[in-house]
């Protein structure tokens, strides 16, 4: 695969105002990326892209990531099946986030085995303990598509 490189962030204007994609990645060379599904808008998952996941999803249009507590690449499906094909993709206004329009394949994008990662619900505004709301059901056995689950 040919390599992309990224211009490095030039002045706040220029990186705010331009069109010179120049990712701000963090100290561990990364920039959190919101997947949300292309049809619905729902947020489906939260992960995070180094330089290399970043031009793989530009260059394959399929959704690579950098897993923080494996320290590697991955590819959105590779084990479980349920890939993710980039439909559009944006950057924030500083260039140190990612938001990307997928088409989920499969029935889930949690490795719980949950269609998103957002399934639990926090009450807002109740006094006391915060007790967290299950919103909606699991959509596939992850022992049987995953092999640390």
């Amino acid at each position: 695969m040919s390599k992309l490189s990224f211009a490095l962030p030039g002045s706040t204007a220029e990186v705010e105002e331009g069109r010179t994609l120049a990712p701000k990645f963090d100290a561990d060379g990364l920039v959190t990326c919101v997947a949300t599904d292309a049809a619905s808008g729902d947020v489906l998952m939260v992960a995070h892209m180094n330089a290399e996941a970043l031009a793989r999803t530009i260059a394959t249009g399929d959704a690579w990531y950098f897993s923080r507590s494996r320290r590697k690449l991955w590819r959105k499906g590779e084990e479980s099946g349920h890939t993710q094909r980039v439909v559009e993709m944006r950057i924030d206004c500083d260039q140190d986030a990612v938001w990307i329009k997928v088409e989920q394949q499969g029935p889930g994008a949690c490795h719980t085995g949950r269609r998103s990662c957002f399934y639990r619900v926090v009450p807002v505004g109740k006094p006391g303990a915060v007790t967290l709301a299950f919103d909606g059901e699991k959509t596939f056995d992850p022992k049987s598509v995953y092999r640390d689950s």
